[in-house]
């Protein structure tokens, strides 16, 4: 191939993207979708270099070793996983799990890919979320999140955001039993069934109305199947923030920052300006 000539001008290539996506399986599908439902592309060529590895068997549940009943740290295959994404080409990459961003786990995660030969930037799924909130709403005072308990037990979101000065809402202990089951339930449960169930859905909105009622301003869908259950942006004129969005879009930012749509600055869009049901 001869070289470009002077009047030639050489197309840069976008980073590549990495994904750890089989945790779970269904949330890492979701984020793909939203990459390319946020990316400036006008034929398939245009779209963004994505590597996603969806081999869920060796990664223990989060939540599992948050509560002590495994002993296996997740952190270990999922580090497997990005070195290997790594290896592919990813220089940026993302988890798309909640749970896995507690500190027990993403702390051993982040010291392993800073070791790796190939340099690897690993978004922080949960800073990128605070971050969204901060400078996209920054009139909030009081924000709910639903999550497994997992993250629940650990008080992943209360930390990282009472830190940036907001009021953080929570299920009690017996509707946080309805909100896990609503994912995790071998009958009913989103990551179980694949699909999001009417029953899942229904205990879902009750979680939600619970946090209204204790204040909440918005919603933080703090478990990454639970943005699968709702395409809509607002229940009956309450935001629902969306991480898996919010990830989507640092990763083009980081990966191809010219080829971000534009987001409106209110919560309306969260998918798409020109359809937000995709």
């Amino acid at each position: 191939m001869s070289p470009p000539t002077a009047t030639q001008q050489v197309t840069p290539q976008p980073a590549i993207i990495g994904i750890v996506g089989g945790v779970g399986p269904l949330a890492g599908l979701d984020l793909q979708a939203k990459i390319v439902a946020q990316t400036i592309a006008g034929r398939d060529q245009d779209h963004l270099p994505v590597v996603s590895i969806s081999w869920p068997g060796p990664i223990p549940d989060r939540t599992e070793y948050l509560l002590g009943r495994v002993a296996h740290n997740p952190a270990l295959p999922i580090l497997a996983q990005l070195r290997l994404l790594a290896a592919l080409g990813a220089t940026v990459a993302a988890i798309p799990c909640n749970t896995a961003h507690a500190a027990a786990i993403f702390n051993v995660i982040r010291a392993g890919v800073a070791a790796f030969a190939r340099p690897l930037r690993l978004l922080h799924m949960l800073d990128e979320t605070a971050d969204h909130l901060a400078t996209r709403h920054p009139d909030l005072r009081t924000v709910g999140v639903l999550s497994t308990t997992g993250t629940w037990r650990v008080r992943l979101y209360p930390q990282l955001l009472a830190a940036r000065g907001l009021r953080v809402v929570a299920p009690d202990a017996a509707l946080q039993e309805t909100i896990h089951a609503a994912i995790y339930d071998p009958a009913h449960g989103i990551k179980s069934a694949g699909r999001v169930t009417a029953r899942a859905r229904a205990d879902l909105e009750r979680g939600i109305a619970a946090l209204r009622a204790q204040g909440a301003e918005a919603v933080v869908l703090g478990c990454t199947e639970l943005p699968v259950a709702f395409l809509e942006t607002a229940i009956d004129g309450l935001p629902l923030i969306d991480p898996t969005w919010v990830l989507a879009r640092a990763l083009i930012r980081i990966a191809a920052p010219n080829q971000l749509k534009e987001a409106t600055t209110d919560f309306t869009d969260y998918t798409d300006s020109s359809d937000q049901n995709l």
